[in-house]
């Protein structure tokens, strides 16, 4: 019966460690919402100074901490008895929170390009951008388009 006992308030203690590890998370708005208006973008002209690879990370939702410290919580409840138990629950819900979120990062992970333009007007600028396989080259004549607030090279 003590065994059973302890169960709940270590339980207890996984949920209020989840919530709070998970309610740390800032969600990132998507570039473009659904209905939204589009705004006017100016243009200009210029030619491609260099190209770099970059590589994006996700945002950090909490979702992958959150899930790894309910399957680490799980997983160290089926080990030992009594404080020992406890003590397994607290160490995987840390270890699986961990973990957790490391995956979630890893798997949010996208490809970018910062491109070194110089514009007719003599400015140099870096946009940095989702890599959508166009291919740019140094000395191409491109476009960048801005709402000013998003900017973006194009052909």
């Amino acid at each position: 019966m003590q065994h059973r006992a302890l169960r709940i308030p270590a339980l207890a203690a996984l949920a209020a460690i989840a919530l709070a590890v998970g309610g740390c998370a800032t969600p990132v708005p998507p570039p473009y919402y659904y209905g939204e208006p589009p705004r006017a973008q100016s243009v200009e002209l210029g030619v491609v100074e260099n190209i770099r690879p970059i590589q994006f990370q996700g945002p950090d939702t909490g979702i992958g901490t959150l899930g790894g410290a309910a399957l680490g919580g799980w997983a160290g409840s089926g080990i030992g008895s009594g404080s020992g138990n406890a003590a397994a629950i607290v160490g995987g819900i840390l270890l699986g929170s961990i973990i957790g979120n490391a995956v979630e990062r890893e798997a949010q992970k996208r490809p970018g390009v910062e491109v070194t333009v110089r514009l007719d007007a003599g400015r140099m600028i870096a946009v940095v951008q989702d890599d959508a396989g166009e291919a740019l080259r140094p000395g191409e004549r491109i476009r960048v388009v801005s709402d000013g607030y998003r900017t973006r090279v194009t052909r």
